[in-house]
């Protein structure tokens, strides 16, 4: 122990005088009128960033109640991929390994066996010839490809990792896509978020997306939400860990005082039961109607955005990206669900989206089973990677660039 239990008593005694200071009293009334009076429709100069699908209302539904539901669903499909992180070996390579898996409810073996693995490689010498076509093994249920990553002078293991990613999800989507006929949930956002942030990060991240391979990944996104859309099959993304922004920036941008840090605390505060209410046991999950957003990342899959370049082959308005927010006291815990617009405009469609959910995280108590399942499936555990990198430093004939951190925490690899 490093800390005496008179330092402990310390740091406690500045707690006390945290708490003292900050007052967070009123924020349940700031949160309701910034619910009532700045969502309906949220602008940001003068365009429309946020509007409710429907009527802007806060629910609430037993969690015995809601278990007990029929599933609006006959099947389900949950997908997930999962990566060793991004490795730099001291030959100047650095790259990532992503599994993709699709999981079924009712179970379906055939599909969970089968797998997708991308490596993405990033390397400054510009000679550096890879084979970038599918390879299948495992009678054609494994298949695995190598992605030769865009050159970067900075934040070669954040591009890396953020294609390798990408590619293997959304193309193990498009793969499997005719295989589900009710309902897909991956196990994130809608779209590729981390990729398109990098329009706001950095001027070379930002010129990246621009480019052919970044693009080719949006695009697959694209081509599942038109398949999904084009076959009256619900697609949505459960976001475990929400951190959008959107909301709270908006709001100190026109002069509101919001002290939440991000739109998740905002939520959290508009839809955790209140101290004096008669449901802190957990009775009940609490949840928000349907928003369409067009803000931040989400602006570039907007009816007016860009999409990279990438050809819409439906309304634009279809791929527009649409969630609500669902709180379980049980855990304290909110999370955002997200859909195309194309399907959540329609109230039958995003009602049923909505029980299927609400069902699901109740009798779960977390995110859907099926999400869980298949981030069971593609998940590469620690002795996975350990063995991996082995394998990379002795096919490179290269060791990989160990850290401090890798000594300290004795991570053997």
């Amino acid at each position: 122990m490093t800390l005496d239990p008179v330092h402990v008593e310390e740091v406690a005694d500045l707690a006390g005088l945290l708490g003292r200071r900050v007052d967070d009293g009123d924020h349940d009334d700031l949160a309701r009128t910034a619910f009532e009076e700045w969502l309906d429709p949220l602008r940001v100069d003068g365009r429309t960033v946020l509007d409710p699908l429907g009527e802007r209302r806060l629910r609430a539904v037993a969690v015995d109640d809601v278990a007990l539901v029929d599933t609006p669903y006959p099947t389900v499909h949950g997908l997930d991929s999962g990566t060793i992180n991004p490795t730099t070996f001291k030959n100047g390579l650095v790259l990532d390994v992503a599994h993709a898996a699709m999981a079924a409810d009712p179970s379906d073996l055939d599909l969970h066996r089968a797998r997708s693995l991308v490596t993405t490689v990033h390397a400054n010498d510009p000679t550096l010839s890879l084979g970038t076509d599918w390879v299948r093994r495992d009678e054609g249920y494994f298949r695995r490809k190598i992605l030769h990553a865009p050159r970067v002078n900075r934040y070669a293991e954040g591009v890396v990792h953020a294609l390798a990613l990408y590619l293997a999800e959304s193309s193990h989507a498009l793969e499997h896509a005719d295989v589900v006929s009710d309902c897909l949930l991956l196990d994130g956002p809608l779209y590729p978020k981390e990729l398109l942030n990098w329009q706001d990060r950095d001027a070379e991240l930002g010129a990246l997306t621009t480019e052919a391979k970044p693009r080719a990944i949006v695009e697959n996104y694209v081509r599942l939400v038109e398949r999904m859309l084009d076959r009256d099959v619900a697609l949505g993304g459960f976001v475990k860990n929400p951190s959008a922004k959107l909301i709270t920036r908006a709001l100190r941008e026109k002069g509101v005082d919001a002290p939440w840090v991000d739109d998740t605390a905002f939520f959290t505060r508009l839809l955790e039961p209140s101290d004096d209410s008669d449901d802190t046991a957990g009775h009940r999950l609490t949840f928000t109607n349907w928003f369409r957003s067009r803000g931040g990342s989400d602006r570039t899959l907007a009816a007016d955005g860009d999409a990279l370049g990438v050809e819409r082959r439906r309304d634009p308005a279809d791929y527009e990206v649409t969630f609500f927010v669902v709180y379980d006291p049980r855990e304290d815990l909110c999370y955002r669900v997200e859909a195309p617009a194309g399907l959540t405009r329609d109230a039958d469609a995003r009602d049923r989206l909505t029980r299927q959910i609400l069902r699901d995280v109740a009798v779960s108590r977390g995110p859907p089973t099926v999400v869980e399942r298949a981030d069971a499936l593609a998940r590469i555990g620690v002795d996975e990677k350990a063995a991996l990198r082995r394998k990379f430093e002795e096919r490179l004939d290269s060791a990989f660039v160990r850290t401090y951190d890798d000594v300290r925490w004795d991570v053997e690899f």
